[in-house]
């Protein structure tokens, strides 16, 4: 069904150009789907849904970058938080 969607594409648009519309909703597909996948990667636990030190660290690692911090201070500080949550 995967293979037959996927070519469904090409074959229906056949070389034709997309219009402008619906170029600028494809192009916020990719981040909306990771968003998705980062919001249910946290939050998610088994079939529930929980907050635990996880997703303090993701979110503190979240207002880190708001606020320009470098990549690799927001990875060890969000480690850092989340390894003294869970030891409390």
């Amino acid at each position: 069904m995967t293979v037959l969607i996927k070519a469904l594409g090409p074959v229906l648009l056949g070389g034709r150009q997309l219009p402008p519309w619906f170029s600028r909703v494809i192009v916020l597909m990719a981040p909306a789907l990771l968003t998705a996948l980062v919001v249910t990667s946290v939050f998610a636990s088994g079939r529930s849904w929980s907050v635990g030190a996880h997703t303090v660290g993701v979110g503190v690692a979240a207002v880190m970058l708001w606020r320009r911090c470098s990549l690799v201070l927001c990875v060890v500080v969000a480690v850092l938080v989340t390894a003294g949550l869970r030891a409390i």
